[in-house]
């Protein structure tokens, strides 16, 4: 059994098998989340479930957060009875939501002046891969601090890459969005094109899967698109909020993303319709609503 102790905030589609696995592993686990439920499934695992940040802090050699957005990491860190109020000195927080690239910077800055360790650690791989534990893990920070995070990260996932310095791992992240969204908006205007031509999808994507056009999110997002039913893996509401990272930094940068632009007004015009928390490859529904408009 590891001798590390860690604590783990953020039991959601990812958080909650990324936690699960921990326990699997035979770390002892203390557990946070804002809803009791996941919490409390946990700690019918053999987890530990803590009343706040900072007492899960003041348990835990590591602790690790995985949230939706930058407020909700700032909130649980910063905020009261947070974990940096808990947190021992030497302490290493990993952070492995999807967040900007400034406020993974501006965090590990606040960190350091706390005698704290942080990494920016986001993840790729979606629900499938938080399950399985094979999750590609991009990680910005000092080598030293990634080396002692490294037996947690082969547990969480199965490539996993030290990227740069602090922030580094959220600007690598927002890369890897942008190429997910084009490929799947691509996918779909390709299905929308074979479908209302006559042809069955399930061919198109036996073609697609097996030349050049083939791909992971080909394989991972087939049954998705063939079945029309786009129940969540990864949120419309959070790859839009992706997006936007990867915009605002592309605009600190001074680097243009048109397509990028297009696709994340996309995802926007589908949370407008109240689609937000359907798979992001529902983005497909978003082009077969204009050729219906159209007929």
């Amino acid at each position: 059994m590891p001798e590390t102790s860690v604590g783990f905030i953020g039991l959601g589609i990812m958080g909650k098998p990324m936690a699960t696995n921990l326990v699997k592993a035979g770390y002892k686990l203390y557990v946070y989340n804002r809803s009791s439920e996941p919490a409390e499934q946990l700690a019918q695992m053999g987890a530990i479930k803590a009343a706040n940040p900072k007492e899960l802090a003041m348990a835990s050699d590591i602790v690790i957060t995985m949230l939706p957005d930058s407020p909700e990491v700032e909130q649980v860190l910063l905020g009261s009875n947070g974990v940096f109020e808990g947190a021992k000195a030497g302490t290493l927080i990993i952070d492995m939501s999807t967040i900007s690239p400034s406020a993974a910077i501006r965090l590990a800055h606040i960190a350091e002046q706390k005698g704290l360790k942080m990494l920016d650690a986001p993840v790729t791989g979606a629900d499938v891969g938080a399950k399985e534990g094979t999750l590609t893990i991009m990680v910005g920070g000092k080598r030293d601090d990634f080396e002692r995070a490294m037996p947690i990260f082969q547990v969480l996932g199965k490539t996993i890459v030290h990227v740069g310095d602090h922030g580094a791992g959220q600007t690598v992240k927002a890369c890897n969005q942008i190429v997910t969204a084009l490929t799947l908006e691509a996918i779909s205007e390709a299905l929308l094109l074979a479908k209302n031509s006559g042809i069955d999808p399930s061919t198109l994507f036996t073609v697609l899967s097996s030349g050049l056009a083939s791909s992971r999110i080909l394989d991972v997002k087939k049954d998705k698109f063939l079945s029309g039913r786009f129940d969540p893996g990864f949120k419309i509401s959070l790859h839009e909020k992706d997006l936007n990272i990867a915009l605002s930094t592309a605009r600190q940068s001074g680097v243009p993303l048109p397509l990028t632009s297009l696709v994340q007004q996309m995802f926007v015009s589908l949370k407008a319709q109240g689609l937000g928390n359907m798979d992001h490859s529902a983005v497909f529904l978003f082009l077969e609503s204009l050729v219906e408009r159209k007929t």
